[in-house]
């Protein structure tokens, strides 16, 4: 296991680079996101550690991070001023530009994988999710129909314009931009969901984390109940990913909340538990380049990239 500790920023948000597989970037806060300002890590990882590249600075607490898919030097943070924030890793002078429109947190940021898109989501604490061209200065469009604050925000892969938000309301919703209008909504819990997130191998598939400390897995072609239910963690599910597999195997993908591991298609679905931080795990993602290699980050103020031998152990076999 490889780790970095950033004193006194307690982490939000991680997130592998899609074009490097060693760069990655951190979205941290002072103050357990209280109060104080946030800072942008972008981190190297190398044989047998994790370096710092570069860090950036702002004046509030950094809440999520997101890579671009045209540019590999450009990432968008969300922070709790209510603005975005562009990076450019090769211009260390700040950000180069800033897009404030939301009136609270800015919780949740994503930027689009779908060919021929360049736009980035962005979920806030105002109840409304937003949509940008990072070239331009105002937003394409708001997206209202949350009664609660709005926690995770996730394009589809497959579906042009769409894109996925979870909500304090307990409701899971689908989104069409082109449309300016809500798809589907889900209530996926009787509690706050924190975190949603799309199968990349089957369009119809979303699971969502909860306050409830349960997980739940969605198809889309059928809401009146879920298709998979894990329960038995001790907290909240803070963050959610279902994982990038080997698209030859014939196999669902496999969930990671918080400390735990899932395959929601085994009996039991517990694979694995973790515990190697001493607060809460906060963001986490897969690597795309390194097969089965996790990134994570937690308020105990570190980064920490390993490969749980549950993953690597269901591994295809030659036959």
């Amino acid at each position: 296991m490889k780790w970095f500790k950033s004193p006194a920023r307690h982490g939000y948000a991680v997130e592998m680079s899609p074009f490097l597989p060693n760069s990655l970037a951190c979205a941290t806060a002072q103050y357990y996101g209280i109060a104080g300002c946030g800072t942008l890590l972008v981190l190297e990882q190398r044989e047998s550690d994790i370096q710092l590249a570069r860090s950036f600075d702002w004046n509030d607490g950094l809440f999520d991070v997101t890579w671009s898919e045209n540019n590999e030097h450009v990432l968008v943070t969300g922070s709790g001023d209510g603005s975005l924030q562009i990076w450019d890793t090769a211009n260390p002078q700040g950000p180069i530009r800033v897009l404030k429109e939301h009136t609270q947190e800015v919780y949740a940021v994503d930027w689009s994988q779908t060919r021929g898109e360049n736009l980035v989501v962005s979920g806030s604490w105002d109840h409304t999710a937003k949509v940008w061209d990072p070239e331009r200065p105002q937003s394409i469009c708001t997206l209202k129909g949350h009664e609660g604050v709005v926690y995770s925000t996730i394009w589809s892969l497959h579906h042009p314009a769409c894109f996925a938000s979870a909500s304090g309301d307990g409701t899971l919703r689908v989104w069409d931009v082109k449309a300016g209008s809500c798809r589907m909504a889900i209530p996926a819990h009787k509690a706050e969901i924190l975190s949603c997130d799309w199968c990349k191998y089957d369009q119809n598939v979303l699971a969502t984390g909860a306050v409830d400390c349960s997980v739940c897995v969605w198809d889309l072609r059928n809401i009146r109940q879920p298709v998979a239910q894990m329960l038995g963690h001790s907290y909240a599910i803070r963050r959610i990913k279902i994982c990038w597999m080997d698209a030859t195997r014939r196999a669902k993908p496999k969930l990671r909340q918080g400390f735990e591991f899932w395959d929601f298609s085994r009996s039991p679905p517990l694979l694995d538990t973790m515990e190697h931080h001493s607060e809460f795990v906060c963001g986490l993602d897969f690597n795309l380049h390194i097969p089965n290699q996790v990134v994570d980050c937690s308020w105990d103020e570190t980064v920490k990239i390993y490969t749980p031998q549950c993953l690597a152990a269901m591994q295809p076999s030659s036959a």
